[in-house]
């Protein structure tokens, strides 16, 4: 493999943002140096506490250029923050929420921080260009590490912050996939039960009328098959009735737990050499052990569509369903001998599957190399936030 050159466009442009941290840092500084002391000084007057709020967040935006520099540059995966939350409307609910914002005053120490590192890289890269030529993409290297952890460090959105965020692209991915079921449902019930139920009506009006009208044998013969046809479309309604509550939630399930669901699963998969599903989840005791019944429904339908996914693309002979505990996670393991070449692309079968696996804390990891085999390792917790309470 062909190394990146020493001195490559990536180094130079590394080397011109370190340099540039000077002007920076220094206009960082004065800004917030200047605006903090006269909110301070004002503090004890009615507009000092606003002018205070108002610096952090001045400050606090100029954050949102360093984070920039630091994924253009550094290529780090720093998200923005989400914008700051007012406890309240008007002037008091905004100096209130700059105030206690910890984001704003961890910018205030960045680029108090900024000034004298700027100063530093700023002299040492001139220097390693000037004369230290032969050192220099290590130098540029080095302090460019510290310059992505300085952003890193100080200027990353707070737990709680990444935490709001994420619950709010999980409740997205929840409506969506509810809406996606009922739709789904309402197609099935249109398109197979009601379809087969309005023919069995016609059918059996038919047939009530050539018994009204009975004068000859071949009538009775004829009301008699139209009765038997109307017998298979009821027998076909009820299996189809059946389908769709198994697709909503087995019976099997919630009685036996996973092993009998995931066994009558594996019985229904058309791969050649069949489905093994082995599910350890007994106790020392003997007795089963069952997570939240909301964990194993997930559980459920993630294998029956992964196994309807190797009957259908993977071109597989076998695969294996592995199913245990470790402490407070359900484990799940699907193997297959297939084709591989499986990934979770957004808004895929497998994209879908990883974001609800996501939704509930829960990992999806698929490794499928072209060629195969294909794996696919889900992580639940045995308990989830609601049962936990």
């Amino acid at each position: 493999m062909e190394r990146a050159p020493l001195y490559g466009a990536r180094m130079w442009r590394q080397a011109g943002q370190l340099m540039l941290n000077l002007p920076l840092g220094i206009a960082g500084f004065v800004f917030t140096f200047v605006t903090l002391s006269i909110g301070l000084v004002l503090s004890v007057t009615v507009i000092g506490l606003p002018l205070l709020a108002a610096g952090l967040a001045g400050t606090r935006s100029m954050g949102g250029f360093a984070r920039r520099r630091a994924r253009s540059v550094h290529g780090s995966e720093l998200r923005d923050p989400e914008p700051v939350h007012r406890p309240r409307p008007g002037i008091t609910g905004y100096a209130i929420a700059h105030l206690t914002d910890a984001l704003s005053w961890r910018s205030v120490l960045y680029y108090v921080l900024l000034m004298p590192w700027g100063l530093l890289s700023f002299a040492v890269t001139l220097i390693c260009v000037i004369i230290g030529w032969p050192a220099l993409p290590w130098v540029v290297r080095a302090e460019s590490a510290v310059d992505r952890m300085l952003v890193e460090t100080l200027l990353s959105p707070g737990a709680l912050s990444e935490r709001v965020r994420e619950l709010e692209d999980d409740r997205g991915t929840v409506v969506d996939t509810a809406a996606a079921d009922l739709r789904r449902i309402e197609r099935d019930l249109h398109d197979g039960a009601q379809a087969r139920l309005v023919a069995l009506a016609m059918d059996l009006g038919l047939a009530k009328e050539r018994l009204r009208e009975t004068e000859t044998p071949d009538d009775v013969a004829a009301a008699a098959r139209m009765v038997d046809n109307a017998h298979g479309e009821v027998k076909l309604a009820l299996q189809e009735l059946r389908d769709l509550a198994r697709g909503i939630h087995p019976a099997v399930l919630t009685d036996r737990g996973l092993d009998a669901a995931l066994s009558a699963v594996a019985a229904r998969c058309t791969v050649p050499g069949g489905v093994k599903v082995n599910v350890g989840l007994k106790a020392a005791d003997g007795t089963v052990e069952r997570p939240d019944s909301a964990v194993e429904g997930i559980a459920y339908f993630t294998v029956s569509e992964l196994l309807t996914n190797v009957s259908k693309h993977s071109g597989a002979t076998c695969a294996t369903v592995d199913v245990w505990r470790a402490g407070d996670q359900l484990m799940v393991l699907v193997k297959d001998d297939g084709k591989g070449g499986a990934a979770p692309y957004p808004g895929s079968g497998l994209g879908g599957l990883a974001e609800r696996i996501r939704a509930v804390d829960g990992v999806f990891l698929v490794e499928s190399p072209h060629g195969g085999p294909t794996t696919v390792t889900i992580e639940l917790p045995w308990r989830t936030r609601v049962a936990r309470r």
